[in-house]
């Protein structure tokens, strides 16, 4: 959090209040920021709302404390589960996934620690990952009897490649955060002192850029959009260049372009 910012309690969910157009979203679920119903829940609820508001602030992804950005899914929670109540969970838990990916605005993740199955599947949907040098990247699920979300391991495959996909998802091994930047899960790696204060810089830049663009741009990326017909690329191109043209952030820049 940063310092002297007030705190909104929402379960295991803390929010900032916004600062520089970005909000810090804060895991907080002692001891290791597990994803319980509740806090899924209660995290896909604030990232729906705010990004319906008028003017969605940028976000920074965090986790409280050192040792766990998140341990995935709570293994004690689902303990008296039956299959129909497992079935529930990973319902709500892809609605998080769509909630993450849909998100319009600059979405930042800062990994304070160990990033467990669902806690990888979340960063993977940032647009930009941050990474404490002593964080650690584990798929357990295999060795727990257990399975991520397919949209998840869709994403898995999808920005890292289908052997480093192989590798975490079916061999269940942490990897450091060095080697999570090598295969493309981290974008860099910083000192635990600095690793919030970097992932809210980055934040604060990325808000200041014109949000239509900014949303349109990730629309496009999300979408897959090199497999989709010449026809339906220029519709969208067209409405996306009109929305852009009109709004009155992007005539700024456009404006304020100098070369």
């Amino acid at each position: 959090m940063t310092a002297g910012s007030n705190n909104i309690a929402l379960s295991a969910v803390h929010a900032s209040d916004e600062a520089d157009g970005v909000v810090v979203i804060t895991l907080n679920h002692p001891p290791a920021n597990a994803l319980s119903d509740s806090l899924v829940s209660d995290l896909t609820a604030k990232l729906e709302t705010l990004a319906k508001g008028p003017d969605a602030p940028a976000l920074v992804l965090t986790g409280a404390g050192e040792r766990f950005f998140c341990a995935g899914g709570d293994m004690k929670e689902a303990v008296d589960f039956n299959a129909d109540a497992m079935a529930g969970r990973m319902k709500s838990f892809h609605a998080l996934l769509c909630a993450l990916e849909n998100y319009p605005r600059p979405l930042v993740c800062a990994v304070n620690g160990w990033c467990v199955g669902g806690g990888i599947e979340m960063a993977l949907f940032a647009d930009v990952v941050y990474s404490s040098t002593t964080a650690r990247f584990v798929f357990p699920e295999i060795k727990h009897g257990m399975l991520p979300a397919v949209k998840g391991i869709a994403q898995v495959r999808g920005v890292l490649g289908d052997r480093a996909a192989r590798r975490l998802l079916l061999g269940g091994e942490p990897i450091d955060a060095f080697d999570a930047k090598a295969i493309g899960i981290v974008d860099q790696v910083v000192n635990q002192d600095d690793l919030l204060s970097t992932a809210l810089a980055d934040a604060r830049k990325a808000a200041a850029k014109p949000s239509a663009v900014f949303a349109a741009l990730k629309r496009a990326l999300r979408s897959g959009t090199a497999g989709w017909p010449d026809e339906e690329q220029l519709r969208v191109t067209v409405a996306d260049a009109r929305t852009v043209f009109l709004d009155p952030a992007a005539r700024a820049a456009r404006e304020g372009y100098n070369g």
